[in-house]
């Protein structure tokens, strides 16, 4: 179903209940086709295998071909089916070649060539005469500082510093002007893609991120990051206080396993206290950065307001180098499943949730029943205990390119009257400018920790946990196949006929190993439940027979076998739950081969 609301110009768009996000793209003006793709080598030098549109499961960037028809492919397939678009950075190339340093200059020519190519898909043609620049897109994108969109990579300093002014103005089309200040000094912004109801928000994660030496995490009052969620609690007040939701974006993941804790601890804690107190706001958290497709749950039991309020130092953790490598990878997604393997217990409820109990758990005179005990562990009928954040693959195909699209409940998502949007753009003003006054004087010490109020008893669970207005159901992941592609491409007999596309990997709507019924932090809890099942049901159990294992048989036994006979081999199986399989299959877009999989994730079958 589509709906009719009025822009932020006052001008009338149709609404498809879809969006775009899109993320790491990291275009390459320097990658050669057919160099080598070894990691001294980058896809500059030498002679190899480096496709025409990229060089799949390797550490090269992006062609500038691959991000030509991805944007082709955008245009001819999307353009004109969703309502905004989410890019959340990584929008110039890796420092990786000694021989070709980066350079200021380079990273913002590769920012603007990005802003370009969003130009010529969803560019109006009919405001030439036009002054404003938020004005001169069909739709709304929300774009978002990466770790490689500055120089040095993952260092960016308290603001205002050169690369807020330098965003400001590759990035003046996208952050609206009353917000160009708040921009300069920190590089967070919001944009209301659907005026009046639906806000997207730009965090700027750099200033969380445990790699950024810069600064030094969220609890002290000097520090950006406290800053920058003072700034963030401020919008998400008066955002309550409109009536209205918001999407939460960033560039690098609140990721928190023993091998990869990607944030700063007192920032994370900061942030699932945000997420708590304002579920009645918060759609839900979009981000990229790590290149793998896949999810992570935020419990609220681990929040430590001491930390929070710096009553107390976190523990140390070592600012390990920014790569991910498939190795580290596999060692973090074995991480957040053993993390999982603790959630209760939700098979049981599924078919039930979040009604009453089962008339058979009926519960004995002063006790309570087992259903109400799950509903205790899990912050009740909600799962309002916990949050979900999601984490898209990349463009540059360090695996496949992939996009995503989400599709999102728009009923009720009407446009106020045109006089009651503008008095709330001017009441929001005023009470944003005192707010901050108040809040944020020149980052003033004397300033007092202020714990975000939580929803109004009386409040419905917002749209992160029941289906409603502006809730995600479902998306679609895609991804493009370049180990056919530029085969196809590079074969005489194929290239006339070849064509570069994005096709479906998976859609959750229609999953039947995920059963993601929605979007919802129930359905992710869920599933993060059975992907930690070490002992699944049977038919949730894959098994396979990884290795030929020769009987090691003893002399004296082998004098009783014939002569001629062969030996007998024994088969070392190892089983893997369906879901966890499929977890992992999908983190690397398909490209990582099933009997690895297997052997690698999989568990040995006990004799």
């Amino acid at each position: 179903s589509t709906s009719t609301v009025l822009s932020a110009t006052h001008e009338e768009r149709e609404l498809h209940g879809r969006f775009l996000h899109i993320t790491d793209f990291h275009p390459d003006p320097f990658y050669s086709q057919f160099s080598s793709t070894d990691s001294d080598d980058a896809c500059h030098w030498g002679a190899g295998d480096a496709g025409i549109f990229g060089a799949e499961k390797t550490d090269c960037d992006s062609p500038f071909t691959l991000v030509n028809a991805t944007f082709q492919w955008i245009n001819d397939n999307l353009k004109d089916t969703i309502d905004f678009v989410v890019w959340t950075g990584d929008s110039a190339r890796h420092d990786n070649d000694e021989l070709i340093p980066r350079s200021e200059a380079q990273v913002i020519r590769l920012n603007e060539m990005l802003v370009q190519k969003f130009v010529e898909v969803f560019g109006k043609d009919d405001n030439i005469n036009d002054t404003d620049p938020t004005n001169d897109f069909t739709i709304p994108i929300v774009p978002n500082f990466g770790n490689n969109d500055i120089l040095p990579h993952n260092i960016f300093t308290q603001g205002p510093n050169r690369w807020t002014k330098d965003y400001s103005h590759v990035w003046r089309k996208f952050i609206p002007e009353e917000q160009r200040h708040g921009f300069e000094r920190g590089g967070w912004f919001f944009v209301e893609v659907i005026p009046n109801k639906l806000a997207v928000i730009s965090l700027n994660t750099l200033y969380f991120f445990n790699s950024n030496n810069a600064v030094d995490g969220c609890a002290s009052k000097s520090e950006p990051g406290y800053e920058h969620f003072e700034w963030l609690r401020i919008q998400l007040q008066f955002f309550r206080q409109r009536g209205m939701k918001a999407i939460l974006m960033g560039h690098v993941p609140p990721a928190r396993t023993p091998s990869k804790h990607s944030w700063d601890e007192t920032c994370w804690q900061k942030y699932t206290l945000w997420l708590q107190q304002y579920r009645d706001v918060i759609v839900g958290g979009l981000y990229g950065h790590m290149n793998i497709d896949h999810f992570m749950m935020q419990d609220n039991d681990q929040i430590d307001m001491q930390l929070i309020t710096g009553g107390k130092e976190p523990a140390k953790t070592s600012r390990r180098p920014n790569d991910f490598s498939i190795q580290s990878s596999a060692e973090y997604l074995t991480e957040l499943r053993y993390g999982w393997s603790s959630l209760p217990d939700t098979f049981k409820f599924r078919k039930n949730w979040p009604s009453k109990e089962n008339k058979k758990d009926k519960k004995k005179k002063g006790r309570k029943s087992k259903h109400d005990k799950f509903l205790d562990q899990i912050g009740g009928p909600w799962a309002e205990k916990y949050s979900a954040t999601l984490v898209s693959a990349s463009v540059v195909p360090n695996y496949f390119p992939t996009m995503r699209v989400f599709e999102y409940n728009i009923t009720g998502a009407l446009q106020s009257p045109a006089n009651m949007r503008d008095r709330y753009k001017k009441e929001a003003m005023a009470q944003r400018n005192e707010l901050e006054r108040g809040g944020l004087s020149a980052r003033s010490k004397k300033h007092k920790f202020v714990k975000p109020h939580p929803p109004s008893k009386s409040q419905p669970p917002g749209p992160a946990y029941s289906p409603q207005t502006f809730s995600w159901a479902s998306y679609t992941q895609y991804f493009a196949n370049l180990t056919r592609i530029n085969a196809e491409f590079a074969s005489p007999q194929k290239s006339k006929h070849a064509t570069f596309t994005y096709e479906v990997e998976y859609d959750t709507k229609n999953d039947t190993i995920f059963e993601l019924e929605d979007l919802t932090v129930r359905s992710y809890l869920d599933l993060a439940a059975r992907i930690g099942d070490y002992e699944p049901r049977k038919d949730d159990l894959l098994s396979t027979i990884t290795d030929d294992i020769e009987d090691d048989m003893s002399a004296a036994k082998k004098k009783k076998h014939k002569k001629n006979k062969k030996h007998k081999k024994h088969k070392k199986q190892k089983r893997i739950n369906r879901t966890w399989f499929a977890f992992v299959n999908r983190a690397y877009v398909g490209t990582k081969d099933q009997e690895d999989i297997h052997d690698q994730f999989g568990s040995a079958v006990e004799d």
